[in-house]
């Protein structure tokens, strides 16, 4: 006998059970949410350390905040507007510190870094197939560092947070217009960096 599939329960409901003194609820958002939460703040502030400290910060403001959540609101867009203002306001006390690069792995193994998405995942790739998977991932990574803010901004809640362009719009207060824009520009500045390698890659395929 087939055993019947319950489909899961969305993120809003597992708010709604937390705000009603649910304390499993939120542990079940936290399992989903924090590795996405934590890569996304590493490409921010670039120190593993860091980005744990800060995690445990937007959970924490989470819970402090709480009561005011919309039910009609998607969770995602609202966690991440909090992710956003607190690496907003770290980023602002530490202006003048240099932090490390952002290929770093995240500290406790889990999620890849933004190289390693770009990394041949066949077992048996070549070595010039590895190697220029490798030089394409930190190329990329260089890239993301030298994209201005609001352009690296967008690409990280995009590609690392997997947020709708229109829920974008919402965290980072613009027209979803710009926000494409924003992307499109992003996404121009990552192929000219690659631009070099691409009759090579092309050639390894």
């Amino acid at each position: 006998m087939v055993p019947i599939s319950r489909e899961e329960v969305t993120d809003e409901a597992l708010m709604m059970r937390f705000q009603g003194g649910d304390r499993a609820a939120f542990a079940g958002l936290v399992r989903r949410h924090k590795t996405a939460i934590y890569n996304f703040i590493l490409r921010q502030v670039r120190g593993p350390a860091v980005a744990e400290d800060l995690v445990q910060d937007v959970f924490v403001k989470i819970v402090q905040s709480a009561s005011d959540f919309k039910h009609e609101a998607r969770f995602t867009t609202w966690a991440y507007a909090i992710a956003r203002n607190v690496c907003i306001d770290h980023l602002r006390k530490m202006a003048l510190r240099r932090h490390p690069s952002l290929d770093q792995g995240s500290g406790d193994g889990d999620g890849p870094t933004l190289g390693e998405r770009t990394a041949d995942p066949a077992p048996q790739a070549s070595v010039d197939r590895v190697a220029i998977g490798t030089e394409m991932g930190q190329l990329i990574v260089r890239a993301v560092e030298g994209l201005p803010h609001e352009q690296r901004e967008v690409f990280l809640l995009r590609e690392i947070g997997r947020v709708p362009f229109k829920d974008i719009a919402q965290i980072v207060g613009v027209p979803e217009n710009t926000v494409k824009s924003r992307m499109r520009y992003a996404l121009e500045r990552l192929q000219e960096a690659l631009s070099e390698y691409e009759d090579y890659a092309r050639a390894l395929r």
